[in-house]
C-alpha cells in the first residue's frame, strides 16, 4: 500500500459525498471539484499514514487487528481531540441502544443488563483501555468532561448563519449535506482506504473510529480554508488610511487658514497683490465645441444605463435558472495555505516527530 495520496488501486470516490460535507461545514452551495478532490486526496494520505501507524503499535503489543485501542494511543497527546473521540464514541452507544431497543419497559430486567453491557462495550473499552494507560487520571477525568467545545460550538454558530436566508428546499438540501458521513458507506469506505491489502486489517470499532476521523479531517480543513480565505479577501476599508486622510486634511485646512490669515504686502505692484485677470467670454467656435460635445456625453449615459440595464436582466436570469457564481467557494489556493499553515505552527521540532516524517504534514485530526 502506497504511503501517500491516492494509491494506484483505488477505484472508489467521495468526491460527491466531500462536496456536500464541505457545503454543509460552511462552503459554498456548489464546492468547487478541484477543491473536493484536493480535500479527498489530503484525507486519503492522512488515513493510510494513520492507519500504518497503527499497524505498528498493534504488532508491538502482539495483536492480529488494528483495534480501537491503538487509534487511542495515537490520539492520547491531543486531550481536546481525544475528549471529542470519546464523546462519539459515548453516542455511537447510546445510539446501539436505541436502534435495538433495549431500553424498552417491558424487556427483562437480566436481559436489559446484559444488553447494556454489550450496548457500552465502546465506553467501556475505552474506559479500561485508558484506565491501563493513565497514572496521573487526566485521560480518564475526560470521558467525564462536560467542557464546551469551542470548535463544535462555533461550527453550529456557522451553520445556523448559514441557513438565516435560505428557502425550504435548499433547508433541506443543508439537512441532507449534514448527514452525510464515511460510516454510512462502510464498504465504499473500505475500498476506499484499500484494506483489503493489509495485513493487520482493523476491526468494527477501529473502521468507525477512522470514519470520524476522517469526517473531522475534512471538518478542519473547512475550518482553516475559510479562515486562510478572510485573510485572503480584500479589505474594503483601511483604517489607516482613514487615519492618514485625515491628518493631511487637518494639516492642508490649517495651511489654507494661514495662507488667508497672511497681511497684503506693502507693494501694491508685486504677484501676490496683483488681482486675477478678468476671465474673457470663449469664442463661438469653442461654443460650437461645447456644444457638440454634449450630445455624445448624453448619449454615452444612456448607453451606460442600458448596460446597467442588460446587467441587471442577466443576473434575474441567472438567478432563475439555478446558476450560481463559485467567487465565495473555497479554492484549492485556501486549501494549500491551509495546510502551510497549519504545519508551520506546530512548531520548531515537528520535522523531529514520527508523524511528520511519515506524512510531510502533522495529522489534523489526531
Amino acid at each position: 500500500m502506497s504511503s501517500g495520496g491516492r494509491g494506484a488501486g483505488k477505484s472508489a470516490s467521495f468526491v460527491p459525498e466531500l462536496q456536500s460535507m464541505m457545503f454543509s461545514l460552511g462552503d459554498a452551495r456548489r464546492p468547487l471539484h478541484e477543491t473536493a478532490v484536493l480535500v479527498e486526496d489530503i484525507v486519503h494520505t492522512q488515513l493510510i499514514n494513520l492507519l500504518q501507524q497503527a499497524a505498528d503499535v498493534s504488532q508491538l503489543r502482539g495483536a492480529r487487528v488494528i483495534s480501537a485501542e491503538d487509534l487511542l494511543f495515537l490520539m492520547r497527546r491531543d486531550k481536546k481531540k481525544l475528549r471529542r473521540l470519546l464523546k462519539y464514541m459515548v453516542f455511537r452507544d447510546y445510539k446501539s441502544k436505541v436502534l435495538k431497543g433495549i431500553e424498552e419497559d417491558d424487556l427483562e430486567e437480566k436481559l436489559c443488563s446484559t444488553s447494556a453491557n454489550n450496548a457500552n462495550k465502546r465506553q467501556k473499552l475505552a474506559q479500561d483501555f485508558l484506565n491501563s494507560l493513565d497514572q496521573t487520571g487526566e485521560l480518564l477525568a475526560l470521558m467525564e468532561d462536560d467542557e464546551i467545545d469551542e470548535v463544535k460550538q462555533e461550527r453550529m454558530e456557522r451553520a445556523e448563519k448559514q441557513t438565516r436566508m435560505m428557502d425550504s428546499a435548499q433547508y433541506a438540501e443543508f439537512c441532507e449535506s449534514r448527514q452525510l458521513s464515511f460510516s454510512k458507506k462502510a464498504s465504499k469506505f473500505r475500498d476506499w482506504l484499500d484494506c483489503s491489502s493489509l495485513e493487520i486489517k482493523p476491526n468494527a470499532v477501529a473502521m468507525e473510529i477512522l470514519a470520524y476521523l476522517a469526517y473531522e479531517t475534512v471538518a478542519q480543513l473547512v475550518d482553516l480554508a475559510l479562515l486562510v480565505k478572510q485573510d485572503m479577501a480584500p479589505k474594503t476599508c483601511d483604517p489607516f488610511t482613514h487615519a492618514i486622510s485625515a491628518t493631511y486634511m487637518q494639516s492642508r485646512n490649517s495651511s489654507e487658514s494661514l495662507i488667508q490669515a497672511q497681511p497684503l504686502k506693502s507693494n501694491p505692484d508685486s504677484p501676490e497683490n496683483t488681482p486675477p485677470a478678468t476671465p474673457t467670454p470663449p469664442s463661438a467656435g469653442a461654443q460650437q465645441v461645447g456644444k457638440n460635445q454634449t450630445g455624445p456625453l448624453g448619449n454615452g449615459g444612456l448607453g451606460q444605463d442600458s448596460t446597467k440595464t442588460k446587467q441587471r436582466k442577466r443576473k434575474k436570469s441567472a438567478a432563475a435558472s439555478g446558476t450560481e457564481s463559485n467567487s465565495d467557494a473555497i479554492q484549492t489556493s485556501h486549501i494549500r495555505e491551509a495546510m502551510r499553515r497549519y504545519g508551520h505552527k506546530v512548531g520548531p521540532l515537528s520535522p523531529f516527530t514520527s508523524a511528520y516524517r511519515r506524512t510531510g504534514m502533522p495529522f489534523l485530526a489526531c
